[in-house]
C-alpha cells in the first residue's frame, strides 16, 4: 500500500503488543477494499497508559483504537458512548471516532470467541464451562456464552472479588443458568476457556490445573502468538477439540471492521455516558 498524508490511523495499544495480529489482518482488509488506512501497533507501559491514551485520541487522523491485555477495563472511562456488553462487562476491546469527533466503545470479545467456536463446528449451546479468568476478556467471554445458552459456567480467577461480581452479574441476567465461583475446573466440564493472560510469555505455563478432562471437552484460549500457547499444546497433544487466540480473533474481524467503518452498529446498543 502507499501512505500518504491522506492515510487515515488505526491502531492497537496494550503491554505488550508483540504478539498481537490486528496490523496486519487489518491493513490487508483496507488495501483489499481500497481504503486508505493503516493499522498500527502501539505499546503503552502500563505505567504510563492515563497519560499516553488520552493524548493518543486527540490525534486528528486516528479513527479507530483496538485495546488489548491490559487495558480493556482502564480504556472504559475514556469512552463518550459505550454500548451495553461494554457496559455489562466494565471494558472495551474497540473505540472509533464518529462524525462529532466523540468516542463510542464496545467489546467484541465474547462475540468474536462465539463465533470462532461455532465456526470450527464446537456449539456451546447446554455445555458446561470452565474459565479462567474474570477480567474484560473473561467477562465479555462468559456474557456471551451465557447469551448463546450454556448449560453453566465456572469462574477461576485469583482475585476472588472480581470473581464474585462477574457471577453475582450473570446470575441476575441469566437466572435460568449456573454461574459459580470455582478454585478448579469442574469435574464434567465440556468447554475450558483460558480468559487470562498466562500464555502471553513463553516463560508461562497452564492457567491451572486442567485435571482429567472427558476426551471430548474443547480447549480455548483467547491468547494470541505465533507458537501455540501451552494450554492449546496441551489440546493439541491430548486430541481435544481447540479455539485459539488467532481464531478468535479472525471470529471478531468482520464485525470490528464493519463497526470501525461505520457500516453497521455495535453489537449491543449504545448508551450515553
Amino acid at each position: 500500500m502507499k501512505i500518504t498524508g491522506t492515510t487515515r490511523l488505526y491502531a492497537i495499544v496494550g503491554d505488550p503488543v508483540e504478539q498481537v495480529r490486528s496490523p496486519e489482518v487489518f491493513t490487508d482488509r483496507f488495501v483489499a477494499a481500497g481504503i486508505d488506512a493503516v493499522f498500527l501497533p502501539v505499546h503503552i507501559p502500563a505505567a504510563r497508559f492515563d497519560a499516553v491514551f488520552p493524548s493518543l485520541l486527540s490525534i486528528g487522523n486516528l479513527d479507530g483504537l483496538l485495546v488489548t491485555v491490559p487495558f480493556k477495563a482502564r480504556a472504559l472511562p475514556y469512552a463518550q458512548h459505550v454500548g451495553s456488553m461494554a457496559r455489562a462487562v466494565d471494558a472495551i476491546n474497540a473505540l472509533r471516532r464518529d462524525a462529532s469527533g466523540a468516542w463510542l466503545g464496545d467489546m467484541f470479545d465474547g462475540l468474536g470467541f462465539v463465533r470462532a467456536a461455532e465456526r470450527k463446528g464446537y456449539g456451546v449451546r447446554d455445555r458446561r464451562v470452565a474459565l479462567f479468568g474474570a477480567g474484560g476478556a473473561g467477562s465479555a467471554i462468559a456474557h456471551a456464552l451465557a447469551e448463546a445458552g450454556v448449560a453453566s459456567i465456572g469462574i477461576i480467577e485469583p482475585h476472588a472479588a472480581k470473581a464474585a461480581t462477574l457471577v453475582d452479574r450473570l446470575r441476575r441476567l441469566y437466572p435460568m443458568q449456573r454461574f459459580d465461583v470455582v478454585d478448579r475446573v469442574p469435574p464434567g466440564s465440556s468447554l475450558v476457556v483460558n480468559a487470562s493472560p498466562v500464555g502471553m510469555r513463553a516463560t508461562d505455563g497452564l492457567p491451572g490445573d486442567l485435571g482429567p478432562l472427558d476426551p471430548a471437552a474443547v480447549i480455548g484460549d483467547v491468547v494470541t502468538a505465533k507458537a501455540p500457547t501451552p494450554i492449546i499444546r496441551l489440546a493439541v497433544e491430548k486430541g481435544h477439540g481447540h479455539v485459539t487466540g488467532g481464531d478468535l480473533h479472525a471470529g471478531q474481524v468482520d464485525a470490528l471492521l464493519d463497526f470501525f467503518l461505520g457500516k453497521a452498529p455495535p453489537p449491543s446498543a449504545g448508551v450515553s455516558r
